[in-house]
């Protein structure tokens, strides 16, 4: 085991750990909020876990993961976007359930959990079959196309499970406003695949052959 990439993975969860609830509870006012903490629980326990099988199985994986340095002045556009958007989310959550702007049906946040949890699984598929995901847009050294599984449906696979992860956030907290800020990520993501596949297109040799074979980038027979 990499002690300094355990340490570095540990301090990276407990921040983010930390910031989320400091932006779900400081607005709602009180830490008796039980769909912020069925959130959280959901989130962060399957993550932990993620990242201990990572750390074991593959570590050079779980290091391109915790990369956040990108390149192009247009990903770290949406990146930056993408970090206000949770922010926004997260803090009008809060107040929602402090104010009580609005309610929904008992049952929704359970279902939405249900889908939460099984996009994680999808998600945990994608980073079984590709060993080169990373978290910034870049081609690697000796990487191929991966087209099996997932990829033999999908292009980006990966960008499918956490658009069904981020919409799912809100309801399971129980919030309709806060749903409005996330309802932008698919535009982030489609701006950003678009990027990204221009690099793979220039540097990843059969890339542009993958395209032509597999058609969809995120949902089949929508786009």
């Amino acid at each position: 085991m990499e002690k300094g990439l355990f340490c570095k993975a540990v301090s990276r969860f407990l921040l983010g750990a930390a910031a989320m609830g400091l932006l779900l509870f400081v607005p709602a006012g009180t830490l008796c909020w039980p769909g912020a903490w069925l959130l959280m629980g959901i989130l962060f326990l399957p993550m932990f876990c993620a990242g201990l099988v990572l750390l074991r199985k593959n570590p050079q994986l779980l290091k391109k993961r915790l990369s956040l340095k990108e390149r192009q002045a247009g990903q770290r556009l949406v990146v930056a976007l993408s970090g206000g958007m949770f922010a926004a989310g997260f803090l009008l959550a809060g107040l929602d359930f402090r104010l009580g702007w609005s309610r929904l049906p008992g049952w929704a946040p359970w279902a939405a959990a249900g889908v939460f949890l099984a996009a994680y699984l999808l998600y945990a598929e994608v980073l079984r079959e590709n060993a080169y995901l990373s978290r910034t847009v870049e081609v690697q050294e000796g990487q191929r196309v991966v087209d099996t599984g997932l990829y033999g449906l999908v292009r980006h696979p990966m960008y499918s499970a956490t658009i069904l992860l981020f919409l799912a956030m809100p309801v399971v907290l129980g919030s309709l406003p806060a749903l409005v800020p996330f309802l932008a990520y698919p535009v982030l993501i489609a701006r950003r695949i678009r990027g990204e596949e221009a690099l793979l297109e220039r540097e990843l040799p059969g890339y542009a052959t993958y395209k032509q074979r597999v058609r969809y980038r995120l949902f089949p027979f929508i786009w």
